[in-house]
């Protein structure tokens, strides 16, 4: 089972990233946050849907402007120092843009385990964290390896294995190793499907596959407007059963009452209140970066020699489908549902910003 978008809708418009990069810059400016931290959210933001996850992507930066207006986020907000023993930090986030916050806790974490060979360190309360995979991306790119586990505080989208409501969120892990080319990252969320790959789904105007969704009266539905038509609403189901839930409920320890966040009881409906425990670590220390190389060289070899299951694909390894999608996209342009450019404009036009997405991309 895929919960990937199955294909652009045939009336998408596609616009390039950097023309996207910079409406979304004009449009976090016009809400308070100076220019470097603007276009840093627009651009993350962007990388999301260049890589292929557009239910973290540009088409969110409607709900960022209604959180800044209803103070459930603030511009320009550091991290706050909770505790502090070396190898292990606690920050407190104090409801900052995600983007800016998360920056600053992940720079923290890999200058404490470049440091120290390791590093522990806890973030809450924060907003939006975005695509979990960036994390794990800067964390390798300084040559680390990360684990990353997140919990959300805000509405429940999940229902528990065996329950027919939500009460958890979509919950993220992510796993990332220094490589070349690029980093291996596992990044996914604990539901069946992200909760913003639904909100792409109602814009496409298509349905999702089976066994992802309950509608509101616990019954198994293909309809992703369950979730976006108003209470009652469905929920989406944890992936692989069992598993995704055991896995959810560690990411709510984890990343939200051992950081001091506080795990899911359903108090907070408003906006998105995110909470992670990032743990980083130096593999030179260990076995060595060079024979991790080679170990994911020979890995990559004897796996790729399996006969594929479509002739038309090769085994890919966690995190070259976003190396792939960002190609893709980097040279055509993302495709954008007009249902979701109208949103975008209508949020700039409320802002008082008439450069429109929808018109001319030239």
């Amino acid at each position: 089972m895929t919960a990937a978008p199955i294909a652009a809708p045939a009336d998408a418009v596609r616009v390039p990233p950097s023309r996207l990069v910079a409406w979304g810059a004009r449009l976090f400016g016009a809400v308070g946050c100076d220019a470097a931290e603007a276009r840093n959210i627009a651009a993350a933001l962007v990388d999301a849907n260049r890589y292929g996850h557009d239910s973290h992507g540009i088409g969110l930066a409607p709900q960022y402007v209604e959180s800044v207006r209803r103070a459930l986020v603030a511009p320009g907000r550091s991290p706050r120092v909770v505790s502090d023993t070396g190898a292990l930090v606690a920050l407190d986030g104090q409801m900052g843009f995600g983007r800016t916050i998360g920056e600053a806790a992940i720079d923290l974490a890999i200058a404490r385990a470049l440091a120290h060979g390791c590093a522990v360190v806890g973030l809450a309360n924060t907003h939006h964290l975005g695509r979990i995979g960036q994390w794990g991306e800067r964390c390798a790119e300084a040559g680390l390896v990360s684990i990353h586990f997140v919990n959300v505080r805000s509405r429940a989208w999940v229902a528990p294995h065996g329950g027919l409501d939500a009460r958890v969120s979509t919950n993220p892990f992510c796993v990332a190793v220094p490589h070349a080319p690029h980093p291996l990252v596992l990044d996914y969320a604990t539901s069946a499907i992200a909760l913003g790959k639904t909100r792409v789904a109602v814009d496409e105007g298509r349905e999702l596959e089976p066994g992802l969704l309950l509608d509101a009266q616990g019954r198994p539905t293909t309809d992703p407007g369950v979730l976006w038509r108003g209470a009652p609403t469905g929920a989406l189901l944890p992936f692989a059963q069992h598993k995704g839930w055991a896995l959810s409920v560690m990411c709510e320890l984890l990343g939200g009452a051992l950081t001091g966040g506080g795990a899911q009881d359903g108090r907070f409906n408003d906006t998105i209140v995110n909470n992670m425990l990032t743990l980083a670590f130096d593999p030179a220390r260990l076995a060595g970066a060079s024979t991790l190389e080679r170990e994911i060289a020979t890995l990559a070899g004897w796996v790729r020699a399996s006969p594929p299951a479509d002739p038309g694909e090769g085994i890919l390894l966690p995190g070259e489908p976003e190396r792939l999608a960002a190609a893709v996209r980097d040279r055509g342009g993302i495709p954008m549902p007009r249902r979701t450019l109208a949103a975008l404009d209508a949020c700039a036009a409320s802002l008082g910003l008439h450069d429109v997405l929808e018109g001319p991309t030239a």
